[in-house]
Formats: C-alpha cells, structure tokens, sequence
C-alpha cells in the first residue's frame, strides 16, 4: 500500500497489523518503557528528544555581548552632553535676544543642566568604572558639559546679562551709547 505522497513508509511495530510509519514521523517512545515510580526515583534509561543534550554548552558569545553592551551604554553617557548641543543651540536661536521670562528661563535651563552635570561627576564615573576606556569617556562627558555651559554664557552676554563693559564696574563711567534703537507698534 502506498504513503499519500507516493512514497512507501516501514511498517511500524507498534499501532497494530497494517499501520504504516511516514518517512518524517519520528517514534520518539522507543525503548523508552519507564513507569512513573522509576522517573521519581531516577532509575531507567532516558530517551531525549533530538538536539538535547544533557551537559551544559558554554555560551561565550553572551559574555562579549555583554562586554559590547557596556561599552555601548558607558559612550551613550559620555556624549550625552554633546548631543544636547545642537538643541540648545536651536533653542537660543529661537528664544531671541530680548529679555523676557521665556528667554530668562532657557538660559537659566541651559546654565543650570550642566553645573548639576559637573556636580554629580562622580555618580556618572562609578557608571563608566566598568568599561575599558573609562577615563577618555569621562574627558569627552566633562568637555561636553563644558561646551553647554560656554553655550548659556555665550547666550548670558549676547542678551547683554553679563557685566562685560567698564561701565558695569564703574560708578563714574557713562555706560556706551546705543548707536540705533528700534522699537515697534504704533505712534501716537
């Protein structure tokens, strides 16, 4: 008698006279005769399933997995600071140099980030302890909070907050004449 795909399967010696065995099914109870109280006890022959192995394959490639991880996360800190660059810089473009609350408030927020990032440096170095390159990551996190703290006093003295004229020192000195005052709305 002929398999459905054309193909003749072996008898199987279990299932009874005339059952056919397919060439994929696999008879995975063979010699397998164990009886519940022989499994509780750990006597018996033990079938595995294919592929199975009883002994422990040492996995070596999780462990440099996890080694490219850390690296991985202790440079995502150390530039964190250099990323925020170019938003602060949009940031200053878009608060304009008058002096209001919104424009008062970006500075504040921009001066105020990385002085609390400089404060806490020893926090963000037990965090890079365990990559390799700790102290280059430590320079490139201090340089970029360096950087966004020269950006807020950069934005300080181009709003003209910072006493950067002789005059802000000086009781007796006139302070510089503004060659051109522009104003808006409507004349009266």
């Amino acid at each position: 008698m002929a398999s459905p795909g054309g193909q003749g399967g072996a008898l199987s010696t279990r299932g009874g006279v005339g059952s056919r065995r397919m060439k994929w099914a696999l008879e995975l109870s063979v010699g397998n005769t164990r009886t519940r109280s022989d499994r509780q006890g750990g006597q018996g022959d033990v079938v595995y399933p294919i592929g199975y192995s009883e002994k422990p394959v040492p996995d070596t490639s999780i462990q440099e997995t996890d080694k490219n991880l850390v690296e991985k996360r202790c440079w995502d800190v150390a530039l964190g600071p250099l990323k925020q660059i170019p938003m602060n810089l949009f940031i200053m473009y878009m608060s304009g140099n008058t002096i209001s609350i919104f424009p008062i408030m970006m500075v504040c927020m921009m001066a105020w980030r990385p002085i609390q990032a400089l404060m806490s440096m020893s926090a963000t170095f037990k965090l890079l302890e365990s990559s390799s390159q700790q102290w280059l990551q430590g320079l490139v996190y201090l340089v970029g909070n360096l950087l966004g703290s020269a950006l807020a006093i950069y934005k300080c003295q181009s709003m003209g907050l910072l006493p950067t004229h002789s005059s802000d020192w000086l009781a007796f000195i006139d302070p510089p004449q503004r060659m051109e005052i522009m104003g808006g709305g409507m004349i009266l």
